[in-house]
């Protein structure tokens, strides 16, 4: 089992970055695809990016492509989002989620989420 701690989040202006970071357990990090996902109050969760287990295959949202980029370190059990050139659409709880199969396969492990709140 994986269990899955998100952090980086908080208030942003339109136009500024962060970088939200999301810490694993175990020590079979480098055996899950990962992703990040996010919920806005009232939608339903969409899927952000995704990046295989070594690292070497993304995929993204057309909402976000050119924007953001998600990223692994299999050494530190970490993954990463940074979100550049934000907006106040991006305003939502981000999850990050572990799937022993790449997206879209569904994922198996999901964290309690960090909240990104984007000011225009």
């Amino acid at each position: 089992q994986v269990q899955l701690v998100e952090s980086g989040g908080g208030l942003v202006q339109a136009g500024g970055s962060l970088r939200l970071s999301c810490a694993a357990s175990g020590r079979t990090f480098s055996r899950y695809a990962m992703g990040w996902f996010r919920q806005a109050p009232g939608k339903e969760r969409e899927f952000v990016a995704a990046v295989s287990r070594s690292g070497t295959t993304t995929n993204y949202a057309d909402s976000v492509q050119g924007r953001f980029t998600i990223s692994r370190d299999n050494a530190k059990n970490t993954v990463f989002l940074q979100m550049n050139e934000m907006k106040p659409e991006d305003t939502a709880r981000y999850y990050c989620a572990a799937g022993r199969y790449y997206y879209p396969s569904p994922f198996d492990y999901w964290g309690q989420g960090t909240q990104v709140t984007v000011s225009s």
